[in-house]
Parts: C-alpha cells; sequence; structure tokens
C-alpha cells in the first residue's frame, strides 16, 4: 500500500525526573490517501500523542513522520503552522467553538487566516453548514446549539477549506449513542465526498465500524491491527 502519511520508528519520550516515560515506542504506520483510520486505546496509550505528532502539534523523540512527499520532522515552527492550514482540519472532543461568535462567523474565522475575501468566506460557510445540516442555524451562538448541533459546527469548521487530511481526537466523547452515530454518519460523508484522509483517534470500540482500519494502541505502541474486524496483527 502506498502510504500517504507514513511513520518510521517513532519514538516520543518525555523526562520525569529522573525516570523517562515513553508515550510512543517505535511506532512505524502507512495510511493511504483517502483511507478511514481509528487509532483506539485507552487513556495512556499513546493515541493522543500520535494524533499531536502526526499534525505536526508535537516534535518526535526519534524517527520520521512524512506526509506525501513531506518531512514534518524537518520542517520549522513556521512551515509546520503554514502545513496545518493547508492541508489539515481538525475536530476535538470539546468543540473549541468561539463563544461570542455565531455558527457561520466560526466556520468562517479560519479562512480569514488564507486570504479568502469576506463574502467568499461566509459562502463558504454557509455552505458547508447546510451540508452538515445546520442551514437553518448560521446566526445561533454555541449556547444556542445543543451539544450535537456544536459539534457539527466544529465539523464544518474543519472540512470548510476542503483539508486533504481530517484529524479527530475523541470527536464523540461528549454525546451520548444516537448523536454519535449522526455525527460519524456526517464525518464519514464528508470525507468519502472529497475523498480525503480521515483519522480517528477514540477509546470508543463503536467508531471502528466507521473506519477501514484499525490501529489499537497499548502502552505507547500499535499492539494490533484490524481490517474490516479481522485483525491482521
Amino acid at each position: 500500500m502506498q502510504g500517504f502519511i507514513r511513520t518510521r520508528n517513532l519514538y516520543k519520550i518525555y523526562p520525569m525526573g529522573e525516570e523517562r516515560i515513553h508515550a510512543l515506542h517505535d511506532v512505524s504506520l502507512d495510511i493511504a490517501r483517502g483511507e478511514r483510520i481509528c487509532v483506539l486505546g485507552t487513556s495512556g496509550s499513546g493515541k493522543s500523542t500520535l494524533l499531536n505528532m502526526l499534525a505536526g502539534l508535537e516534535p518526535p523523540t526519534k524517527g520520521q513522520i512524512e506526509i506525501g512527499k513531506i518531512r514534518l520532522d524537518l520542517l520549522s515552527e513556521d512551515e509546520l503552522t503554514t502545513f496545518r492550514s493547508l492541508n489539515i482540519g481538525f475536530v476535538f472532543q470539546s468543540y473549541n467553538l468561539i463563544p461570542t461568535l455565531n455558527a457561520l462567523e466560526n466556520v468562517s474565522l479560519g479562512l480569514t487566516f488564507k486570504g479568502i475575501p469576506r463574502h467568499t468566506r461566509n459562502e463558504m460557510a454557509a455552505q458547508i453548514l447546510s451540508d452538515v445540516g445546520l442551514g437553518d442555524r448560521l446566526n445561533h451562538r454555541p449556547n444556542e446549539l445543543s451539544g450535537g448541533q456544536q459539534q457539527r459546527v466544529s465539523i464544518a469548521r474543519a472540512f470548510v477549506g476542503n483539508p486533504n487530511i481530517v484529524f479527530a481526537d475523541e470527536p464523540t466523547g461528549n454525546l451520548d449513542s444516537r448523536t454519535s452515530e449522526e455525527v460519524m454518519r456526517v464525518i464519514t460523508d464528508l470525507t468519502a465526498k472529497h475523498r480525503q484522509t480521515l483519522l480517528i483517534v477514540t477509546h470508543d470500540e463503536q467508531i471502528t465500524d466507521y473506519c477501514e482500519r484499525t490501529y489499537r494502541m497499548k502502552d505507547g505502541r500499535i499492539d494490533k491491527v484490524i481490517v474490516n474486524e479481522r485483525e491482521i496483527l
């Protein structure tokens, strides 16, 4: 399989006094363009550390990270910021919406930094909000929306710039089971429509049903790889 996202012998080690904590230990993986991937594990398994490093938010202690033909581990902070802005969308468990802005403004804000004119930004934001089922909630602020609706705004914000990759960190962690299903259908429908690569970090085994492949992590290592519910490692 040709790797669009590749890591080789990835380590993340944190010094804790005289001890060294291995948050990641020799992690190598390949993710194809357009693939939907789940990274599954309990708290402390290393899954969020892996996501942060794939997104260029944390540098590896050792090892390589490659997206396309770009080595993220060799980029400067400014280069990483530009790379994320152009290529990556984020969906967070806590939504991270700005409470004083309405849905349209929350979604269009990120496009401001790309130099897109206001009229075009608003058109793009309104369209993606309609795509996630919030076309009638454009002027509602976060405190006027349910948890599921707030997460849909967060999803719209992640997808509005049509990124190559979407990273989702526990995107259903604050939602009930029915709303979680609705949110996951929205995310997977959007990534399938635009053939975007999706990586979801979660502790929820049910999320694996929406993905093509699952990396199960334990103690900073990839413990198992599961494809279509069939264990291969």
